[in-house]
């Protein structure tokens, strides 16, 4: 029927064609008649073009178009690039074509014909018009503005070109085909010509400026640094690409061109990538989530109604149910790819048969030809689509844990955050959340396989018959041959990841406390410590890799075998062995490859989603805060602002006697409650119980009024210090000028470069102990509160600040306001309206401080303690005479510089508003380190070349090429040997000699790829253990500056997650491009074998690949490092909000911080999902262009004359070109992939270069092992500053601190005190000046023999998880005896005997189940195991009751009595009792005596201080 209608086409044609007089017929037959209308009409385009560049350049030489016209230009049109490339294309491909049959007529040795003439001089005109048209779009079109849309000569012309090659096409099919006139490369010229006119035509069609709607985005991308950052900024902002995108744009991810643009031109910054839509941010998401788990959860609630019962099963349902859309059409999109896939296979058997000459139907090969070329389209755009959506799907899912999980860590109870450490919680939030949202690529396996299988068995046995039994038994063997394999991946993956856990904990741990290792020399320790956590981790990860390496092997062996078995059951069978079956078979198995590989997967992967699903929930069912504990009354319903009742509270549930018991207390409106009492007594739990921080056994607490806190241990964010005080609040300049002045900022924000712009690194790291305080202080100020609790925040102030702050923060601003403030220091009792006085978690004395004064001894025993203290400045002033006959140590020292700093040098630090360069220059918290462009050569290099110097890399490639070898060479030889149909008789083999030769191929192979897999096993855990040492030894010897700067995020980091790609991911991935280049050399020597014409379309076809690959790695690249760099922050983030609980529950700000936790996500998603758009806007074109290339090679096989090539051999090609497409996807993939991988190697390889501190050891200049023995240290004009673009802190400082005695070091907060302590250990070495400890210049020796001969209490109390033993002694050098005498020295003998396991009682994280002066006291139990000849004190007390601060100094008197003492303290009276007194002032000193010589001068400064401390203390 076809054939009859064809045959009435042509007779109807043919009158058109050849003219009706039958004597022309020798001219119109003649081809050339329409090469000759071509050329001519070619010719005529290029006068018009010439005619538009003339005018174009004449009109534009005299107005050259200025810079910022330049940036107002819109260079970038929908299709733009697409009509540009195709005219390229079009030139280039005719010019190849015309080059080619120059040759070919040559080469058959022809006389010049009219027709060749013709031919020759149409491809050349073609070439030369396609190639001006470039020209014209790209010099002409695309700077002219005032164009819409493409000019109507180029879309006339266009349509003019589609109309030609469909006639031409026409022509070929059914005339010159039929008559012998055509070439093959003509066939090529005409075809491809028609797709290339349908392409160009869509273009002209729908191509045109972007200027307006939905389109803005393109104009905010490409005037992103045009000067009008707002207005960019905040159309951005304003507009999503995806969700603004047409049908078609989505269908073909066009709508990713104008960022792709952007990065093509420059490097990315945050501020180019688009907004996600609002579907797919974190609000928009955790609704629907959040909505959904609930209602699967129903009434599933706990008994006690403090956290919901949450399951797996509830959470997995819930997931499941919110992105049900997204599950519904990725099933579609993978049930169509799964179709498609096979459809090529099936077809082959039938294509083999067509080339042998059994055609059942007319036109039977174009046929063919299309529903192949159907299938790939179909399998394309499904597959695309799928991965997709799947990735959208993931990116939803995880920001919903993510956020769910940020939500449950602000709302832990303190019994459930002392269950699970903050790594833990990240982990879980990383890790955990991570995993869950990777089982989407595997969710459909679970229904896919079994149809993947049936398929596979449907085409074999339509081929081979019963023997396709035997292909399911050889597939099931594979399986359950990758079920102990999958088992034992996981069970080594299981222990890799708990290793891991348990290194990153310890590693999170090191990294907040280096500086305390620093000043002790641990360090070295420590790493060592860590050594050993990565040897147990390396351990599972050897396994690990080389368990892979066999799955690897069953993976590439796995075609192989169920060929062998399928082929030798036909043996057996006696089934007929066809070769256009067989690579139906083949083609088949190596379809099938997928599925046995991807079910262990799945099955592994919903293995271990279930235990990150069992994990979430397990922490989402932990102990919420009681929400009731506290029952709180709008702000004036009530004259009593907090109330409590009966009340008995307790931190640990399980213990008989409550940290609290039989409170009892009113507190009115307006009053100044203070509590005072002894270390451990319980006062800080007694701001927790107001603030319903501590489980409540019985009793009623009452609230009237908003809260604020301020916490003993400062909890300061990182960021801008102003940010820092403003909390969320709107600016009030004159208040929050008020508030400085109040606290003391304003001078401590002149001295700092940028004043409250200074950004604070983690922790408040770049602040002193008192600076973070006062801070704290303005916070809790700024908020306005009714009720504002204060725990102990004079202790970390200087005397002279603390009196300045209670007096104007206490007394004045907050003078109408409630406060509760927990305080040490006697002197600011009296202005107390009660006074609650603590012991043993009771209230023991109630009442004004005359009241109590003679109502019990609790009090009195603080009060005498006081006065006690206060004697010693009596003493003082009486022993001056005496002490002026005495002989005077040091007295030539004695300084008086009263000056001050320069005012040009004062002028020079208030100067601290300075433009945004000079800004970021200055602050110690820099941002971090994002390299631009390129990935450099040196970091491959680096790589492959660390483990083994790279002699083991040519092994492997060399064993992956003779892989590839024999595996075509088994292919080629069953097409060969194999009769293409049962007719033919004579075979070229027998069919035991087929099976055997096939057999024996297939082990080398196999043999070839285990030795591959091993080798690259092997090669990359070696280079991960040697990075891994590099970068940890680069970061341990970092000096302390490099912590100060960076935020323990970006470390860790590196240490987890681009430690992991360096462990498992990068080796596969540079393993996989290399593999996949050699399998397209291949593939493509193959398909050449068949056609060698195919070269024609190959090389454009890759080099245009290789232009879109260059293309989108600018962009893509970039997106991988904001992701990276965006990911620091929500880690940063989820820790520091565990670690402040406290302060954003007592400021009411949770909700604030969950929006800054969902601002941050969305930032993360934003590079993300643009990364996956970007990346199929690759895969897709390059599918396209892959299908292109294997469809011109359908065509040049059904083209040629019968007999001209082996129906086995062009199977054989088709077989190889229905994976090209995959093949050259998964090459440019790749290459995209590990670039973007690679970073993380680039990474590591910057931490791997740190500048290190000092020597530990220098052998030629060791001390004596007796060394010091005098301590005796001299500073000689001492200059420091904290890095070369800060300013000087200690300006010019010459002292000495006298051997065997006492100095205490006092001045103001920020005066320099503990920055002198960091030069004498070294933590901060100066720009100039001089230190010597008996003679030594300390410069000149090694760091370890420096710390390890000096001993420090340090400001802030720092306590390791651990034990007691394990804190006080961490390198074992003591017994248990001595341990026991220190704790006794320390006054915390008793209180560890108390406890059940005594020495091994447990610590937990940062000590948070001890008190802070209980952790300082541990502190002083170290020094005093230590014993070394200088001792330096950096405010050691500043925590603890006067009572214990009395019984520290006389232990301290007793135990280090030849020992030099560097003490820094705010109480005067600790420093009273010293030899000599150094005060600072602005890094210089201004005072240097004995005590008693200074207050002999009633001007001197500390005369004042002691004159003022005297007269407050005395008024109390």
């Amino acid at each position: 029927m076809a054939g009859r209608h064809s045959i009435i086409f042509v007779s109807l044609l043919h009158p058109l064609l050849f003219g009706m007089n039958q004597r022309g017929n020798e001219f119109f037959v003649e081809p050339a008649l329409f090469h000759a209308f071509s050329a001519s009409c070619n010719i005529l385009l290029l006068i018009a073009l010439a005619l538009l560049l003339f005018c174009y350049w004449r009109s534009a030489s005299g107005a050259p178009i200025s810079n910022n016209e330049k940036k107002r230009v819109d260079r970038f049109m929908q299709h733009y690039e697409v009509s540009l490339s195709v005219c390229l294309i079009l030139a280039f491909f005719n010019a190849f074509l015309c080059i080619y049959d120059h040759l070919r007529y040559n080469d058959v040795g022809g006389v010049v014909s009219r027709r060749h003439l013709a031919t020759q001089l149409d491809l050349a005109i073609r070439a030369i018009s396609w190639l001006a048209m470039s020209a014209y779009l790209y010099f002409c079109f695309l700077p002219c503005r005032d164009q819409n849309r493409f000019p109507a000569l180029l879309r006339i012309w266009w349509g003019f070109f589609l109309l030609i090659s469909c006639f031409s096409l026409l022509l070929d099919f059914f005339c010159y085909n039929k008559l012998g006139f055509m070439g093959t490369h003509l066939w090529v010229l005409d075809f491809g010509s028609f797709l290339l006119a349908l392409m160009l035509n869509c273009a002209g069609f729908f191509g045109k400026r972007v200027e307006n709607g939905s389109t803005e985005v393109s104009e905010c991308l490409l005037n992103g640094n045009s000067g009008q950052h707002n207005e960019s900024e905040d159309c951005v902002g304003n507009v999503s690409l995806f969700a603004n995108a047409k049908f078609f744009s989505i269908l073909t991810f066009s709508w990713m061109g104008p960022l792709l643009s952007v990065g093509h031109r420059k490097a990315l910054d945050m501020k180019d990538v688009p907004q996600l839509d609002d579907s797919d941010k974190v609000d928009g998401v955790f609704s629907v989530f959040h909505r959904n788990l609930e209602s699967c959860r129903g009434n599933n609630n706990s008994t006690d109604g403090q956290s919901p019962h949450i399951t797996s099963y509830h959470l997995a349902k819930a997931l499941v149910l919110s992105a049900w859309w997204h599950v519904f059409l990725t099933a579609i999109y993978a049930f169509l790819y799964t179709i498609a896939s096979y459809a090529g296979p099936y077809l082959i058997d039938f294509f083999v048969q067509y080339l042998n000459g059994r055609q059942t139907f007319a036109n039977e090969g174009y046929i063919l030809v299309l529903a192949f070329i159907t299938a790939k389209i179909v399998e394309c755009f499904s597959q695309r689509h799928w991965y997709f959506r799947l990735q959208q799907a993931a990116m939803r899912v995880r920001a919903f844990l993510v956020s769910i999980i940020y939500q449950k860590g602000v709302s832990l109870s303190s019994k459930a955050r002392q269950s699970s450490t903050t790594g833990e919680i990240i982990n879980i939030m990383s890790v955990d959340a991570d995993r869950v949202s990777l089982f989407g690529w595997y969710m459909h396996d679970l229904w896919l396989v079994p149809v993947q299988i049936g398929l596979a068995l449907l085409i074999l046995y339509a081929s081979l018959g019963l023997a396709s039994l035997a292909a399911l038994a050889a597939t099931f063997v594979v399986m359950l041959t990758n079920v102990p394999l999958g088992k034992m991946q996981e069970k080594y993956q299981k222990n890799l990841m708990e290793s891991k856990d348990i290194r990153m904990k310890i590693t999170s741990e090191i990294l907040r406390n280096m500086r305390i290792l620093k000043l002790q020399g641990w360090e070295m320790k420590f790493l060592s410590k860590i050594a050993e956590l990565r040897k147990n981790e390396t351990n599972w990860l050897k396994k690990y890799v080389y368990t892979s390496a066999m799955t690897t092997l069953v993976l590439w062996g796995a075609p192989t075998f169920v060929a062998v078995v399928t082929f030798g059951s036909c043996v057996l069978m006696g089934t007929p062995l066809e070769s256009g079956k067989v690579l139906s078979a083949l083609a088949t198995f190596r379809v099938l490859q997928e599925p046995i590989y991807n079910l262990p997967d799945t099955i592994s992967m919903i293995v271990q989603t279930k235990v990150s699903l069992d994990r979430i929930s397990s922490f989402l069912r932990l102990e919420e805060l009681q929400q009731h504990v506290v029952e709180k009354l709008p702000r004036g319903s009530s004259d009593v602002a907090i109330e409590v009742n009966n009340g008995i509270f307790s931190w640990d549930l399980s213990s008989e006697s409550p940290t609290l018991r039989s409170l009892d207390f009113k507190v009115l409106r307006g009053m100044r409650v203070a509590v005072c009492g002894t270390v451990g007594s319980g006062k800080s739990s007694l701001l927790a119980c107001i603030l319903g921080e501590i489980p409540k056994l019985t009793g009623i607490v009452k609230l009237c009024g908003a809260t604020a806190y301020v916490a003993q241990s400062p909890w300061i964010q990182s960021g801008k210090i102003q940010d820092s005080i403003l909390f969320g609040k709107e600016m009030d300049e004159e208040k929050y000028d008020i508030i400085l002045e109040a606290c003391s900022l304003k001078k401590d924000l002149e001295i700092l470069p940028l004043g409250d712009q200074t950004i604070i690194g983690e922790r408040g790291i770049n602040l002193s102990g008192g600076q973070k305080q006062r801070v704290q202080i303005a916070r809790a100020l700024y908020q306005d509160a009714d009720i504002y609790l204060f725990d102990d925040p004079f202790s970390a102030v200087d005397a002279h600040t603390g009196s300045h702050l209670f007096k104007e923060c206490l007394l004045r601003l907050l003078a109408s306001k409630t406060i509760v403030y927990v305080t040490h220091q006697i002197e600011f009792l009296h202005s107390a309206d009660l006074i609650l006085v603590m012991k043993d978690g009771m209230i023991t004395q109630v009442g004004k401080y005359n009241e109590i004064m003679t109502s019990g001894s609790d009090f009195m025993e603080l009060v005498h303690a006081h006065y006690e203290a206060l004697s010693s400045i009596d003493s003082a002033e009486l022993s001056e005479d005496s002490s002026s006959n005495a002989s005077e140590v040091g007295s030539s020292d004695t300084q008086r510089n009263k000056q001050g700093p320069p005012d040009k040098e004062l002028k020079e630090t208030q100067n601290f508003k300075v433009d945004e360069g000079e800004t970021k220059k200055g602050q110690l918290v820099q941002e971090e380190e994002r390299e631009k462009g390129r990935v450099g050569f040196w970091v491959y290099w680096k790589y492959i070349t660390t483990a083994y110097k790279g002699v083991l890399v040519p092994v492997i490639l060399l064993a992956q090429i003779l892989f590839q070898i024999l595996q075509i060479g088994s292919n080629y030889w069953m097409a060969w040997a194999a009769p293409v149909s049962t007719d033919i008789i004579e075979r070229p083999v027998g069919v035991q000699m087929l099976i055997y030769v096939y057999v024996a191929i297939a082990l080398g192979s196999s043999f070839c790829i285990l030795i591959k897999s091993i080798l690259l096993a092997t090669v990359g855990y070696k280079t991960a253990t040697i990075l891994f040492s590099k970068m940890h030894f680069s970061i341990f010897r970092a000096p302390m500056s490099f912590f100060d700067s960076t935020p323990s995020g970006r470390i860790l980091n590196r240490a987890s997650t681009d430690q992991s790609e360096v462990d498992t991911s990068i080796p596969n991935q540079i393993g996989s491009l290399a593999f996949t280049i050699i399998q397209l050399i291949g593939i493509i020597a193959v398909m050449s074998q068949a056609a060698w014409q195919i070269f024609i379309i190959f090389f454009p076809m890759i080099g245009l690949s290789i232009w879109y690959q260059q293309y989108y790695i600018d962009t893509g690249r970039e997106l991988a490092r904001l992701a990276g760099v965006c990911k620091a922050p929500i880690i940063q983030h989820f820790s520091e909000s565990l670690s402040g609980t406290t302060t954003i529950r007592s400021f009411n700000h949770e909700s604030r911080f969950v929006a800054i936790n969902s601002q941050r996500l969305d930032e993360f998603n934003r590079p993300r999902f643009h990364t996956a758009g970007a990346m199929e806007w690759l895969c897709f074109r390059l599918d396209v262009l892959s299908s292109i290339m294997f469809t011109v090679s359908l065509i040049f096989l059904i083209c040629m004359p019968k007999g001209m090539i082996d129906p086995g051999v062009a199977g054989l090609t088709v077989t190889y070109g229905l994976s090209l497409n995959m093949i050259q996807a998964w090459f440019i993939w790749s290459l995209c992939n590990l670039e973007n991988r690679i970073i993380s190697v680039e990474r590591i390889l910057q931490y791997t270069n740190i500048p290190s501190e000092a020597p530990l050891i220098v052998e030629s200049k060791r001390p004596d092992p007796n060394w010091p023995s005098m301590g005796e240290a001299d500073l000689y004009d001492l200059q420091v500053r904290y890095a070369p673009h800060l300013p000087l802190v200690l300006r010019g400082l010459t002292c000495k601190f006298p051997g065997g005695m006492k100095t205490g070091i006092v001045g103001r907060t920020g005066s320099g005190k503990s920055t002198l302590i960091h030069a004498l250990f070294r933590i901060v070495d100066p720009s100039v000046g001089q230190i010597l400890i008996d003679g030594v210049d300390i410069l000149t020796i090694g760091l370890h023999d420096l710390r390890s001969k000096l001993s420090i209490i340090p400001q802030d109390p720092t306590m390791f998880e651990g034990t007691v033993r394990t804190n006080l002694d961490p390198l074992e050098e003591y017994t248990d005896e001595q341990i026991w005498e220190a704790l006794d020295c320390c006054q915390l003998g008793e209180e560890v005997r108390k406890k059940e396991n005594k020495l091994d009682s447990i610590v937990t994280e940062n000590g948070e189940n001890w008190s802070v002066g209980q952790r300082q006291l541990v502190c002083l139990g170290r020094v005093i195991l230590k014993k070394g000849k200088i001792l330096v004190l950096d405010e050691a007390t500043a925590s603890v009751d006067t009572v214990t601060d009395n019984l520290i100094q006389k232990t301290l008197t007793k135990q280090f009595t030849d020992s030099t003492v560097i003490s820094i303290a705010h109480r005067i009276t600790s420093v009273l009792d010293s030899d000599m007194v150094l005060l600072l002032d602005n890094g210089m000193v201004t005072e240097h005596d004995k005590p008693t010589r200074l207050m002999e001068d009633k001007s001197s400064l500390f005369a004042k201080l002691v004159a003022e401390y005297s007269t407050r203390s005395n008024s109390s």
